[in-house]
């Protein structure tokens, strides 16, 4: 694929670019204490960054479409890297691929606090009603303010 599928709808190449100072913070933390990076480095960095996207995404998307899929997945990604001859990033990409996936498992793992309560919805909104009622007398009581507006279980102007 050329590039008359670059630019994502619209989209012109200098929208197409990546943070300076994340970039910037990146190269300085990577090089030598005692070496510097010109800006036009920097921009000369940011750009083949830009264009090794374009290249993965393309090879990603062109095998989406041999697939009949329409959601680049990362296993389109991980092939694609190895058609374009970069089967030495695989094993750190299908690392962190993994890592990725197991974090999203243990997320999924972790219990709400809503199911840590024990207690059912309809117990829960009864203790946020009463929560509500105790601090509106309060506030009503020291400033005679007007009342809040009406909770879940009173009438509100609709008549609700």
């Amino acid at each position: 694929m050329g590039d008359e599928g670059r630019g994502g709808g619209g989209v012109t190449d200098e929208e197409l670019t990546l943070p300076r100072a994340t970039v910037q913070k990146m190269i300085t933390d990577l090089l030598p204490k005692d070496m510097l990076c010109t800006k036009e480095t920097r921009d000369l960095i940011i750009e083949c960054c830009i264009e090794f996207i374009h290249l993965i995404s393309s090879e990603a998307n062109e095998i989406c479409d041999k697939e009949s899929k329409k959601t680049i997945a990362p296993e389109h990604i991980i092939t694609a890297l190895h058609d374009l001859g970069f089967e030495k990033y695989l094993p750190e990409v299908q690392e962190v691929f993994n890592d990725h996936k197991q974090q999203l498992k243990d997320r999924e793992k972790k219990v709400s606090k809503f199911e840590q309560t024990g207690l059912t919805e309809e117990e829960l909104l009864a203790q946020q009603e009463q929560l509500f009622a105790a601090s509106r007398a309060r506030f009503q009581a020291g400033g005679g303010a007007p009342p809040l507006a009406p909770t879940l279980g009173e009438a509100g102007p609709s008549g609700s």
